[in-house]
């Protein structure tokens, strides 16, 4: 065993010696005969947490979720995982496998060089639980906080029209899982330093399918500006990258949120018309709730056992106590005065 921070390694052999009891495992009727290693985060808040290793036999098509499971009924009972369809469509699986955000239902085995172990830790942007399973109650707060869809109110449903191009402009977004891959790949949220909190790609993505909807009627640009923090993006993809169905989130739905706002709030002929038809410019007050810090921070970040951790202060009073940055900028020589040779003695 080896000892490091607050990260322990333990190295676990299961199973080797089992094979009579391998039928009961997943995909062990399709063994080839291969071996992976699986460092499998575990613990809980409050206690030390640690890796532990399992070598688990591969079988045809096997998945990192058939690898847990198999762990599960041979090496470690106690070990949670959170998971209901293995279809790949409940997005409940999520974790992260060698460090990029999946859904374990869906990542083969074989798409990894079985010669090193495979790394699987949970969602590092929420709350550890225990184990493998973390706390992603706070995108349902998110989701609280949006106004929902307002189609006009004097007209009948049966006489709502819309053209083609315009479902299929939506439907893209009416895809996802909520799995909140996005979210935990997403650097605002994943780093936690931001002052004020970020609704994330997920909920910039709901609301692009509102916003876009040809009949609803609800503007949502000054809460986009003002309360989910639109501006904090900065379009670098990440969560394009790991949406397991391909949405394009950035380019077809952030892009075109922060095109409207900037139209809406940044555009000076826009700014002129507001201040001749009279309407305010003050931001909305609501705020959205506070996204607590992951299981990575607790585990690599912890106080040793008996110190307590400080209190960490609100946001506001956060960046009123944050040094501020010199101002002091170098003196240019004035236009026609030579600087003086300061490399030679004065005498």
């Amino acid at each position: 065993m080896t000892q490091g921070g607050t990260i322990v390694e333990v190295r676990m052999e299961h199973g080797i010696e089992r094979g009579a009891e391998l039928a009961a495992a997943p995909g062990a009727d399709d063994a080839t005969g291969a071996q992976a290693r699986l460092r499998v985060f575990r613990g809980e808040p409050g206690e030390r947490t640690r890796f532990e290793e399992f070598d688990v036999p591969v079988g045809e098509g096997m998945v990192v979720l058939d690898a847990l499971h198999w762990i599960q009924a041979n090496g470690a009972p106690d070990l949670a995982v959170r998971w209901n369809c293995k279809a790949a469509k409940c997005g409940s699986c999520g974790a992260e496998v060698n460090g990029r955000p999946s859904l374990t239902c869906k990542t083969r085995l074989s798409d990894f060089d079985l010669a090193k172990p495979i790394t699987v830790e949970p969602m590092r942007t929420f709350p550890l639980i225990r184990d493998l399973v973390t706390d992603v109650s706070w995108n349902y707060a998110v989701n609280r906080s949006l106004e929902p869809f307002t189609p006009p109110a004097d007209v009948p449903q049966s006489d709502w029209r819309w053209q083609q191009e315009d479902i299929e402009r939506v439907q893209e977004f009416r895809k996802c899982i909520e799995c909140f891959l996005c979210q935990d790949v997403c650097h605002v949220l994943r780093n936690h330093e931001t002052e004020r909190p970020f609704m994330g790609p997920r909920f910039l993505v709901r609301t692009a399918g509102l916003e876009m909807h040809p009949i609803d009627q609800a503007d949502r640009r000054r809460y986009l500006k003002d309360v989910g923090g639109v501006g904090y993006c900065n379009i670098t993809k990440c969560c394009t990258e790991v949406c397991p169905e391909h949405i394009k989130i950035t380019d077809n739905a952030i892009i075109p949120l922060k095109e409207r706002v900037a139209d809406e709030f940044y555009d000076p002929i826009q700014w002129v018309w507001r201040k001749v038809r009279g309407r305010p410019d003050a931001p909305l007050r609501k705020e959205l709730p506070v996204l607590p810090a992951g299981p990575m921070a607790t585990a690599e970040g912890s106080p040793p056992t008996g110190v307590s951790e400080p209190t960490p202060l609100p946001p506001r009073q956060r960046a009123a106590t944050r040094p501020k940055p010199a101002t002091t900028r170098p003196q240019r020589p004035r236009r026609g005065v030579r600087p003086a040779d300061t490399s030679a003695p004065q005498g």
